[in-house]
């Protein structure tokens, strides 16, 4: 299959340009900024006034089978990202069963196979138990390994002081971690339940989850990183004060500690909380409009170094629960991208800014086998987007198994326009081609 997306406007490694794309098979064959032409073409998309962009890569995800699937699946939430414009995922071992044996772990592989629309790769997690099972992952083939340092679902807490050092100074793969000191929170949430029983008011969750419970859990992994020259990668920056442990010295090829910014962080305050209650409710909490502001500066000073998701789906009922009930996390793979180009309307954000952290870096950091980028040679994970074509999301166009969004009542100026993973037309104005599926990630380790 030779596919030819004419005219488009490409943002790709610090750049925008008019070019030709070449697709044969599942890669790119061809970047042609000339006139001349291409011969034996089966297919020409005429991508005029549409800007090409690598497909976007989440570092972080629930996607919550096995085990949890009246909240979500492995197909519906990777069909979801396909239509945001993300074409590959890393998945989170918080399931159930919780993935802490290479068993468990080659299951979910298995079932992507099978149903996912969008290339993945899933976490190894670790527990207070199963370093040696932890120490078989393979760095080829898994993205890293995710350590919950603070509250988790099941046996995933890992607060055994021998056991965190165990896995910082054994561990040779990518270390990912929760980062919010559990003694800090537990002593916060007893306060206010003692005062308002379960029924918390929601604008005190970021109290609670505070600022200094997130610093005091990202010191010490930062700490034990350093002790053991591991390579540690510390997910959801939620507090200004947690910049001052990240830095922009080196290039992001030669960080051995590094940092994710999550869309949620990036755009809800604890201002939030009056209107969508619950439904920001996310571990680490959203804090202060002053902390979203500095962590958008830190990504454009390269201090975090990934834009990604945590995209974690609850149904509706269970986050209208109170306070103590209500779980944390929400959906958001289908608008990360476009939440992402009404910064660049903003102002806030450069084009070129945000293919980086969402397509470039989590390549670079995860040291993903050919994508992330533009390039002759590399997988067609593209994206065609219309930076002028406003629409509003709704319960009508929600893709979530869950059905409901934060975003819900926004109106984002952008609109993904057509989604290729691996050169397949996946996704194409609201229609989804489900042919192929998406393919395993590998790692140049």
């Amino acid at each position: 299959m030779k596919r030819l997306i004419k005219n488009a406007t490409i943002v790709n490694e610090g750049k925008t340009f008019n070019a030709n794309v070449l697709i044969e098979n599942d890669s790119i064959s061809k970047i042609i900024t000339d006139n001349s032409e291409v011969s034996n073409v089966d297919e020409t998309i005429d991508a005029s006034n549409l800007f090409l962009l690598p497909g976007a890569i989440d570092d972080q995800v629930h996607f919550r089978e096995p085990g949890l699937t009246h909240k979500a699946e492995i197909y519906t939430e990777a069909k979801a990202a396909v239509a945001g414009g993300i074409t590959s995922y890393m998945e989170m071992p918080n399931t159930v069963p919780n993935t802490l044996t290479q068993e468990l772990l080659q299951e979910k592989y298995d079932r992507a196979a099978e149903v996912s629309l969008a290339n993945y790769s899933f976490f190894m997690g670790a527990s207070n138990e199963n370093l040696k099972e932890v120490l078989k992952t393979n760095p080829k083939k898994v993205c890293g390994v995710k350590i919950f340092m603070g509250s988790s679902t099941g046996n995933m807490l890992v607060d055994d002081k021998n056991t965190l050092e165990g896995i910082f100074k054994e561990c040779e793969m990518l270390i990912a971690t929760h980062c919010e000191d559990e003694i800090m929170i537990k002593q916060k949430t007893l306060a206010y339940k003692a005062k308002y029983g379960d029924d918390i008011p929601i604008q005190y969750h970021p109290i609670i989850r505070s600022a200094n419970a997130c610093y005091k859990s990202s010191s010490m992994a930062v700490e034990l990183a350093t002790k053991h020259d591991s390579r540690l990668h510390i997910l959801h920056i939620s507090t200004e004060k947690e910049l001052s442990l990240f830095s922009n010295k080196l290039p992001l090829s030669e960080k051995k500690i590094t940092a994710e910014a999550c869309v949620h962080h990036l755009w809800f305050s604890d201002e939030d909380y009056e209107t969508k209650q619950t439904l920001i409710k996310w571990n680490p909490a959203v804090k202060t409009a002053q902390d979203r502001e500095a962590i958008i500066q830190a990504v454009n000073d390269n201090v975090i170094d990934i834009i990604a998701t945590d995209h974690a789906p609850h149904t509706l009922e269970e986050k209208k629960n109170v306070y103590t009930k209500a779980p944390s996390g929400g959906p958001l793979v289908q608008h990360a991208l476009v939440a992402m180009l009404e910064y660049y309307h903003q102002g806030k954000f450069e084009l070129e800014k945000i293919v980086e952290k969402m397509c470039h870096h989590p390549a670079i950091l995860f040291q993903i086998d050919k994508r992330g980028f533009i390039r002759e040679g590399y997988k067609a994970d593209l994206v065609l987007v219309d930076l002028n074509n406003p629409w509003k999301v709704s319960t009508d166009n929600i893709l979530y198994k869950c059905k409901w969004s934060p975003f819900e009542g926004t109106t984002f100026k952008s609109k993904v326009v057509k989604t290729f993973v691996n050169g397949n037309l996946v996704y194409d104005n609201g229609n989804f081609d489900e042919t192929n599926k998406g393919e395993r990630l590998k790692f140049n380790r």
